[in-house]
């Protein structure tokens, strides 16, 4: 299939650009895959499709407020960095803006909590930066780092916790698994007092997430890989679940991408941790899978051609198209999309 099959038009106001109030108001659209049927409820009514015994899989990756401002010490002039991934202790992979004032050996400060020094340049320009703190790194981004926050949302983000899901914990992702944000705690204690069990896997999400398919042919696309950690209690629930003929919902992409890839290298789940850069497109056999939560992503994205083999092309493409429609709000901080 080529990029083009996965296009659809997208008015700019649709895109939405800060939350909602309330994170489980979103409005949530219903497709039924196997008869193509569209239903139309708001995230909160998620009981209404779900039964007892039926398991939901997420995942508690937490995102690192790794946008931060500073200084260079020598002519105090300013530069944005944007952390990647780390390497080892204090050592991090870095986009820095703009980049000619970040050479090997350039020193800057941030805020006079966190001092950094540029070692190296690899590719793509991505600078390898020492940090040097008083504290925990961590809790020095927590007081200055801004959300990385995509760059379709050009609103400033007031309240950090809201680019991050109620059940985060491992630190770790440069981007929000968003399909878990319309989650609250009170819901989660609803879903367990009607018999729904709901399970944990870890996936840090990069920002090759937000990469743009060139190729004309999705074949030819190389994916990103991302670090995934699938527990044990998770599989064991996953199998639980399966043999008493109840149904595994992955809530996002992200989540899907994990069971996926362990499936497809091991035959069947195990507990485990690696690397994943698993590309699902039509035609797809899912080996895990029930049903999907997931929000509405961007055109021609790998996103939209995973959710395509999951719901089926025709299906997908008409849900999308009737989204704009209905006026749907698309993206991170926009409606759901439930797939059973």
């Amino acid at each position: 299939m080529k990029k083009s099959d996965f296009y659809y038009y997208l008015p700019e106001e649709l895109i939405a650009q800060t939350p909602l109030e309330k994170r489980d108001s979103s409005r949530m659209l219903v497709l039924d895959k196997s008869s193509g049927d569209i239903s139309h409820a708001r995230f909160h009514n998620i009981l209404d499709f779900l039964n007892e015994g039926d398991l939901l899989v997420m995942n508690n990756s937490r995102v690192l407020p790794a946008r931060i401002f500073g200084t260079r010490k020598d002519t105090g002039s300013s530069v944005e960095f944007l952390l990647l991934k780390q390497i080892e202790n204090n050592k991090w992979e870095a986009l820095v803006k703009p980049g000619k004032k970040a050479k090997p050996g350039t020193e800057f400060d941030f805020s006079g909590i966190m001092c950094g020094t540029v070692e190296d340049i690899g590719k793509e320009g991505i600078r390898i930066v020492r940090f040097e703190s008083d504290e925990n790194i961590y809790n020095a981004l927590d007081k200055i780092g801004q959300m990385p926050l995509p760059p379709y949302i050009k609103e400033t983000l007031k309240d950090k916790e809201r680019y991050q899901t109620v059940y985060s914990d491992p630190i770790g992702s440069a981007a929000a698994p968003t399909a878990g944000l319309h989650f609250t705690e009170e819901l989660i204690d609803e879903l367990h007092n009607k018999g729904v069990n709901t399970a944990y896997v870890t996936l840090h999400v990069g920002l090759g997430t937000f990469r743009p398919v060139k190729e004309d042919e999705i074949t030819d696309h190389i994916m990103h890989s991302e670090h995934y950690e699938l527990p044990a209690e998770t599989v064991e629930l996953i199998k639980e679940t399966k043999a008493k003929g109840k149904r595994v919902i992955a809530v996002g992409t992200t989540t899907t991408r994990t069971l996926e890839s362990v499936a497809r290298d091991n035959g069947e789940l195990v507990a485990c941790d690696g690397c994943t850069d698993i590309f699902i497109y039509p035609p797809y056999e899912f080996k895990v899978l029930d049903g999907l939560i997931t929000n509405f992503h961007l055109p021609e994205s790998t996103l939209v051609m995973l959710v395509s083999a999951f719901a089926g092309y025709d299906n997908t493409m008409n849900a999308y198209k009737t989204a704009v429609e209905e006026k749907y709000r698309f993206f991170s901080f926009g409606d759901s999309m439930m797939i059973i």
